[in-house]
Formats: structure tokens, sequence, C-alpha cells
């Protein structure tokens, strides 16, 4: 595999990555949060409604999950292409 298809390879799967984790992170947010709040009002989750619960709080949750996933598979990436830091 050349120099320059590894690269691309190697971009094509970060980009893949951050579209992935920007898509979840903005149906959480804004999804869950705002649009359909009505639909999970009924739901009750430690003394509010789920669609409050995910607008204060489960977004921000669901955000730092998000980073450590990226982290975590950005490391696993940069081993699988030799670019991994010492």
């Amino acid at each position: 595999m050349s120099d320059n298809s590894s690269k691309n390879a190697y971009w094509s799967a970060n980009m893949r990555i951050i579209k992935i984790s920007l898509v979840i992170w903005a149906l959480v947010s804004f999804g869950f949060g705002i649009l359909l709040r009505p639909l999970l009002s009924g739901i009750s989750v430690g003394g509010t409604d789920l669609g409050f619960w995910f607008a204060q709080q489960g977004s921000i949750l669901v955000f730092l999950a998000i980073i450590f996933f990226y982290a975590w598979r950005m490391n696993r990436l940069d081993r699988e292409h030799g670019v991994e830091e010492e």
C-alpha cells in the first residue's frame, strides 16, 4: 500500500468517526432535548421528564462519552496505521 493511499485511508476513517460522533451528539442534544421533548415528557427520570433531562444533563454526559470514545478509537486507529504517539 502506498504512503498516499495509507494517509487517505487514515483520514477517511478519522472523518467517518467524527461524522458519526457529531450525528449522535446532535440527535441527543437537539433531537431528544428539543424536537422530541414533548414525546418524552411522560417518562420520568430523577423527578423530571426525560426530555428536560436530555436537554440539561443527558447531552452533556453523551458529549463526554463521545470524547472518551473518540480518544480510544483514534488511539486504536493510530496504531493500525503506524502513527501512534510514544
